[in-house]
């Protein structure tokens, strides 16, 4: 079926198929998504719009063994300051759809602390940073290892990691909210924006947002990786990034292939049409209202906490030594490989954060109705060309033990990440690591077996692990 343009919000039209709301998962998100949404707007925390016409999921295609972000900040931004903002909200949350608001018990905050040092340990993680935000509002904090090891310094709660894409969901919001306010159109060509752009007029915002524009993904050139390495300390600016795009995978909209090369470009977008740098409005729309007071844009915020070294491994063996990846500055990895991720890739973040703002996006508090809605809907417009997850507007859309779960993956080179929202669940997970050959997801899955037991629907199950 093709999809036929159902929903309007802004100046865009998000084109969705009707078969999606056949889908029992799909249509669980989208309704809850609205449902939530419109609540706030009722509470006049959102204005309202106009009325709308598995397995552990692996994490999205890495770019190089170096990425899976990407914009860059250019050398000005790199001298701009954090701004100031006052326009702090306390975090209100709406009623969720649980039939028994799940809570952190002593027993359950016991048992996942065990768990937490037990996969420490089974998949050889130097350091790691978990945090489950419970439907009820209370929030389990958990870490283990360390988070420099030359000096022995532990992981401790406010510990920042890179984390890489989960960096998309936040500019993914940033263009929707901009959209929301008519200040972009999402099926405009992006040279509308950007006209001095070599790339295909025909590219669409929407298909920068959901990656079906077939953009080479410049992390994926086969000499970049000894360009990055050659000096880490180099700052990288779009121009030089760019310069790495390869031909393209397919012509836009003929197909899905993620690729750091459309969160670049993203991020260019976010700055001309909003009208300052990237990281000044992302302080001012998201970080600060929502409290989030330990994450920052890295290579031009100063950090807000200790942050935790990225290492890499020779091998799979456990004993194999970490070799660090810094470049003995406060960027991590690296500054070559952030700048280069720029606005695809390079935050820095806390778990705790991490799961609040998860909770905030996709529980209706960032966006309004119609386009959170979108956000989740148009994993049916990619779906024909079977991702390797399924992926909306900036989410991934999974699936953990049976549930339906909304948010990102992370790696960089020494690092991996995961954030996820249980909508039925009314919960947040995120899990952060410090090196890039175990898979969070795994963590993610077994911390979340300690919590909701046996996956959905599953009535012989051995117990969680």
């Amino acid at each position: 079926m093709v999809p036929a343009p159902v929903a309007r919000y802004g100046a865009g039209i998000v084109r969705l198929s009707r078969s999606a709301l056949s889908r029992p998962t799909l249509r669980s998100l989208v309704v809850l998504a609205l449902i939530v949404a419109a609540s706030f707007a009722w509470f006049g925390l959102l204005p309202l719009p106009p009325e709308p016409t598995g397995p552990v999921a692996v994490a999205a295609p890495s770019a190089s063994s170096l990425a899976r972000p990407s914009v860059s900040p250019s050398a000005s931004q790199l001298a701009t300051a954090r701004p100031e903002v006052t326009t702090t909200r306390a975090p209100i949350y709406p009623a969720l759809p649980t039939t028994a608001p799940l809570t952190g018990t002593p027993a359950t905050r016991k048992a996942l602390w065990a768990r937490l040092d037990s996969l420490r340990a089974t998949y050889g993680l130097p350091g790691i940073s978990a945090a489950i935000l419970f439907a009820d509002g209370s929030m389990w904090r958990g870490t283990s290892g360390v988070a420099d090891v030359a000096a022995k310094r532990l992981v401790t709660s406010d510990t920042e990691f890179a984390v890489a894409s989960i960096s998309k969901t936040f500019l993914a919001a940033l263009i929707l909210a901009l959209a929301e306010e008519d200040r972009l159109d999402l099926e405009a060509p992006v040279t509308t924006y950007l006209p001095e752009l070599a790339i295909d007029g025909a590219i669409t915002v929407h298909q920068l947002l959901d990656h079906t524009s077939g953009l080479h993904d410049y992390f994926y050139a086969p000499d970049i990786d000894k360009a990055l390495l050659a000096d880490r300390e180099r700052v990288w600016t779009t121009e030089d990034a760019l310069g790495y795009v390869g031909k393209p995978y397919f012509k836009p909209g003929k197909g899905w292939h993620y690729s750091n090369t459309n969160y670049l470009i993203l991020g260019m977008l976010a700055e001309a049409v909003g009208k300052g740098p990237l990281a000044e409005q992302l302080h001012a729309r998201f970080l600060a209202p929502l409290g989030l007071d330990h994450t920052h844009y890295q290579a031009v915020d100063d950090p807000l906490g200790p942050l935790a070294r990225a290492y890499r491994f020779n091998g799979p063996d456990l004993d194999l030594p970490a070799i660090p990846l810094t470049d003995e500055t406060d960027v991590v990895p690296f500054t070559s490989v952030v700048t280069a991720a720029g606005s695809a890739g390079s935050i820095a973040s806390t778990a705790e954060d991490l799961v609040t703002w998860a909770r905030a996006l996709y529980g209706g508090r960032v966006l309004a109705p119609a386009s959170l809605a979108a956000m989740v809907a148009d994993v049916e417009v990619t779906g024909p060309f079977k991702p390797s997850i399924p992926y909306g507007l900036g989410v991934q859309a999974a699936t953990i033990d049976g549930r339906p779960t909304l948010g990102h993956s992370g790696r960089l080179l020494g690092s991996r990440t995961v954030v996820r929202w249980l909508p039925d669940e009314g919960i947040a997970i995120a899990v952060l690591t410090n090196q890039s050959r175990s898979d969070p997801n795994l963590v993610t899955q077994a911390l979340l077996r300690v919590v909701l037991g046996a996956p959905r629907g599953c009535t012989s199950c051995s117990p969680p692990n």
